[in-house]
């Protein structure tokens, strides 16, 4: 049995530090060509940055949480979001309850989504940011100087005012807003407005705690450190992938299927038309009937941006009878970080099944009662 991690006396979100986080991406490069600064060079800038500036934009008191993983988010790995959730946890045991995450946009609605997953029924508080244009201007080569044409500052200054306020969950800044990180999704390649969510989230935004007890907070944190190790060590293997509907002969989108099936259980996001409607043959049906028999999970999520899927249609309601699982309104990010969380937190594909259920009927009731 793992031991608890034991949590000290809570402490003022108002009073303690924002903890900051820097992984890497657009908002850290510099130079010509641009490239990532290393945390060592870059870090001691930034610091100095946002010391010269903390009085003048009242910015909270920050200080740095150290991070080893520093990388370009297209290249982050399941084994990388768990890096993010320990170093998070661990903080998180040891009193810290507010922090900003910098990374790279490629990933950043994937990785949020899934620290949201992750830390549901807690009462901590996360902002994911980054930028678009990196923070330093690599016209002025001689010192270190803000961009001011860049958008990296107003994302990180109003990230830090988000964070200040210590309202628990996990939040995506960025352009000037700020969402619950499970309804996020990338729209824009380069421009300064690349990110939109909405407030109309559910679970598992709706599970974080205002006010936690430090009894309950150290069930919360006892009963992460039971699977920790698990959750770590099926991090390398574990695995989603996506399958998108294109106007083809249906065998071809069962190929792709059937070379998952004897695979070991996955998660698998089937990217239908519209509504989630899904081209029907009888070779797909008995592939989506042994991908099932064989542990693995189908969400069926909509090629659209907006909207979600629904049964409405016969040409996706199919699908379900041969246990596709519907995704709902959640985004496609949403449905990954659900996937790759239920596959490292639980041992078996119908603890799997039951919790995405839950979820799902947790995410029902919260969107009828508004």
């Amino acid at each position: 049995m793992a031991l608890p991690i034991m949590a000290p006396p809570d402490i003022s979100t108002n009073s303690a530090p924002v903890q900051l986080i820097y992984a890497g991406g657009t908002f850290g490069s510099y130079g010509r060509p641009l490239a990532p600064l290393a945390a060592d060079e870059f870090l001691p800038a930034l610091q100095t940055l946002l010391s010269e500036q903390a009085q003048a934009s009242n910015l909270p008191v920050i200080s740095w949480l150290d991070n080893a993983l520093i990388k370009d988010s297209s290249q982050l790995t399941p084994a990388d979001f768990v890096h993010f959730y320990k170093l998070l946890l661990q903080a998180y045991a040891q009193g810290s309850r507010r922090f900003i995450l910098i990374t790279g946009t490629d990933t950043l609605s994937y990785l949020g989504a899934f620290l949201s997953e992750a830390f549901a029924g807690s009462d901590i508080c996360i902002v994911v940011t980054g930028s678009m244009r990196p923070l330093l201007d690599s016209e002025v080569l001689q010192s270190y100087q803000v961009d001011q044409s860049s958008d990296a500052w107003d994302n990180l200054t109003e990230s830090l005012r988000v964070a200040s306020a210590g309202v628990s969950g996990v939040k995506i800044s960025f352009g000037g807003e700020s969402w619950p990180a499970q309804t996020v999704q990338k729209i824009h390649s380069h421009d300064f407005m690349a990110f939109t969510g909405h407030s109309r989230a559910a679970y598992p935004a709706n599970s974080y705690i205002k006010i936690f007890a430090d009894i309950r907070r150290q069930h919360w944190l006892d009963d992460q450190s039971l699977v920790a190790k698990d959750i770590e060590d099926r991090a390398p293997k574990a695995a989603v992938h996506a399958l998108y509907c294109l106007p083809n002969d249906t065998s071809i989108l069962t190929k792709q299927l059937q070379a998952l099936i004897d695979t070991p259980p996955c998660g698998i996001i089937l990217l239908g038309f519209g509504a989630g409607n899904v081209p029907y043959s009888p070779d797909l049906a008995e592939a989506l009937q042994a991908a099932y028999s064989q542990g693995h999970m189908v969400i069926c999520a909509s090629q659209c941006p907006f909207g979600g899927v629904s049964d409405s249609y016969v040409a996706g309601s199919w699908q379900y009878d041969y246990y596709v699982i519907a995704g709902g309104r959640l985004t496609i990010a949403a449905i990954y970080a659900r996937l790759l969380w239920l596959l490292l937190r639980y041992d078996s594909p119908a603890r799997r099944r039951q919790r995405w259920s839950y979820d799902i009927n947790q995410t029902s009731t919260t969107i009828k009662k508004r």
